[in-house]
């Protein structure tokens, strides 16, 4: 008889199915799930950025997708520089900070509308209640030190 683990047989009835896999098979069905019903017309996309302003996230998401190729320099537009890769890594914990304040926020939305800490966990991605519950409160410590810091 061998010893199998879970993660060599996924279809096994008996072995619960790991959170992360779980929350990474859920990603471009909640990323088309969203557009869909809340940013399926310019006007409800539009709603999100700021004309005229470029958030910080897109920027570092902007640098990133040039440096990677996953987006292509305009014609005219200059390489992305050191000074531009200097920018986007100065403009990086001002985005982590921004993230964690809307995950504590919504974190705490979800609980106002009745959502359990195993359901928020199950959103997550992660294994236990007991886990997302540990995780806001990691979050709403960081948010509230950094407000008044």
């Amino acid at each position: 008889m061998s010893s199998i683990s879970g993660s060599e047989q996924p279809n096994d009835p008996f072995t619960p199915p790991s959170p992360d896999e779980a929350r990474a098979q859920r990603v471009y069905p909640s990323l088309f799930r969203i557009a869909e019903r809340h940013a399926a017309t310019d006007e409800q996309r539009r709603r999100q950025v700021h004309p005229s302003v470029l958030g910080p996230h897109e920027a570092v998401r902007l640098v990133s997708f040039l440096l990677s190729g996953a987006a292509q320099v305009t014609e005219g537009e200059p390489e992305v520089d050191r000074a531009d890769i200097t920018a986007a890594l100065t403009l990086v914990p001002l985005v982590r900070g921004e993230l964690d304040e809307l995950e504590a926020g919504l974190l705490q939305m979800a609980r106002g509308r009745g959502m359990t800490w195993h359901e928020i966990a199950f959103g997550l991605g992660l294994g236990t209640p007991q886990a997302a519950r540990q995780r806001y409160e990691r979050l709403s410590g960081r948010v509230d030190t950094d407000d008044r810091g």
